[in-house]
């Protein structure tokens, strides 16, 4: 019975071993991860700041009135 426990236990411990193996081999490097969140093309970094412009617009405006905009409950629903 001890030696189906640590059988048990040692196939646990190989498995998330063996995951964590394949995980690392997977996932891209650092460079890559880096690659490919900075924008490499001009347009595609504009398209990416207007955006964030005009998500930040839309919080501000939020957060700068006292109605459920999220809901659809403000005054301008009455």
């Amino acid at each position: 019975m001890s030696a189906a426990r640590l059988l048990r236990a040692g196939g646990a411990v190989a498995a998330v071993v063996l995951g964590y193996g394949l995980w690392l081999v997977i996932t891209p490097g650092e460079e890559q991860r880096v690659k490919t969140l900075s924008q490499s093309s001009p347009l595609t970094a504009e398209e990416s700041r207007r955006r964030t412009a005009l998500v930040m617009q839309a919080m501000k405006d939020a957060a700068a009135t006292n109605d459920n905009l999220a809901t659809g409950r403000g005054a301008a629903a009455k």
